[in-house]
């Protein structure tokens, strides 16, 4: 997936400035797709140049204008193309796992600490997945018809997080015999 087509995603949903992007991706993309500031800017400026997506600028009190970006036809051609096209299954650049694989080098409790920072860190997005499932299971059933698929993004990410805790338990559980 490309950061151009998670944009495009968020965009057709509804028109967004820069900043209520960033606050999408951390709120409904964060556990599966991460971008940072600077790259959301560059990509909205090159698919505003593609005609992807159109700019308006709207007027505010006591701040600076705001750039709202909203997706055209010809984005929605290219994330109804893209969304209709195979994609590669996700490979895993981790590093943890490289230190762990070469784990030897370092002290036990070296390694141990490490793991023991990642699962605060798992174990902290979990929590915050399990909110936001908690949020869509009270949602009246219109609506959570509606967001269905997006629901079913969040349940990869429960499902992930739980197995990458219960992998981390059986890997300290190994390193401390």
């Amino acid at each position: 997936m490309s950061l151009k087509h998670a944009i495009l995603v968020l965009l057709e949903t509804e028109p967004s400035s820069g900043y209520d992007l960033m606050r999408h991706f951390k709120q409904n993309l964060g556990y599966f797709w991460n971008a940072k500031h600077q790259q959301i800017y560059q990509q909205l400026k090159t698919l505003n140049e593609e005609g992807l997506i159109t700019c308006t600028i709207e007027s505010q009190v006591s701040k600076p204008d705001k750039k709202v970006y909203a997706i055209t036809p010809n984005g929605e051609a290219e994330l109804t193309s893209w969304i209709s096209s195979e994609v590669k299954p996700n490979k895993i650049n981790d590093a943890l796992l490289v230190k762990l694989y070469g784990g030897h080098l370092a002290s036990k409790p070296n390694l141990l600490e490490e793991l023991d920072r990642h699962i605060t860190f798992h174990t902290t997005t979990l929590e915050k997945l399990i909110q936001i499932e908690k949020t869509y299971l009270n949602f009246p059933p219109i609506k959570q018809s509606k967001y269905l698929l997006p629901y079913l993004t969040l349940r990869r990410g429960i499902i992930g997080e739980n197995a990458w805790l219960s992998w981390a338990k059986e890997a300290k559980s190994a390193i401390k015999k």
